[in-house]
């Protein structure tokens, strides 16, 4: 039988997810600056999606550790989604101010992803709700819709890059909206439910 020990919050996942915070400020200058998309502004691009893919990187790495040292805690099951959400928000609103993402698509995933996380935060007296595998097929989705759309290659390789960008957001917008609803289902029933030891 394992014997639960004290993890502390101050940990190398933990760590990594803060790095990924303090990354999102730099992420938004350099995604700003990029706007105009002249000789100077390709560069600022270059930046920020290196600055993302670094950032998204982190999340993978954080998750990896967590697990494998059996460093999971409570902190970082919040503070790990309130990051990619802190990130990817960044990126759907300051690509909506730059003319690149349709608002409507931006302000419908925004409501969800915060909407949830509010709910997840209220449930935490009584019950932390994990994410879920379909929040994570979300996260991934995201994550390659706005890599994808970040990355200044349409000019290079074609406008087919733009649609591939293009139907990455749609699937991600989908499966947001279904997993939103999922969070909501499970928010419910939780208090009809006994805590179930984590796995």
């Amino acid at each position: 039988m394992a014997v639960n020990r004290p993890v502390s919050a101050w940990n190398l996942p933990n760590v990594l997810t803060t790095i990924r915070i303090l990354l999102v400020p730099f992420f938004i200058w350099a995604l700003w600056e990029s706007g105009t998309f002249g000789e100077q502004s390709l560069a600022a691009r270059w930046i920020a999606v290196a600055l993302f893919a670094v950032a998204m990187y982190t999340d993978k790495l954080d998750g990896d550790i967590a697990r494998a040292r059996e460093i999971v805690t409570d902190f970082g099951k919040i503070a790990d989604p309130i990051a990619d959400k802190l990130l990817t928000g960044a990126a759907w609103i300051t690509m909506s101010l730059l003319g690149e993402i349709w608002w409507w698509i931006t302000i419908v995933i925004l409501l969800r992803e915060w909407g949830i996380t509010v709910m997840r935060l209220m449930m935490l007296r009584t019950r932390v709700l994990p994410a879920s595998r379909g929040g994570k097929i979300k996260t991934v989705l995201q994550t390659a819709a706005i890599l994808v759309l970040l990355l200044p290659l349409a000019d290079f390789v074609g406008q087919w890059w733009l649609w591939f960008g293009w139907t990455l957001v749609m699937a991600a917008l989908i499966v947001t909206l279904v997993t939103g609803l999922d969070y909501v289902i499970k928010a419910i029933r939780a208090p009809k439910e006994e805590p179930q030891p984590e796995q």
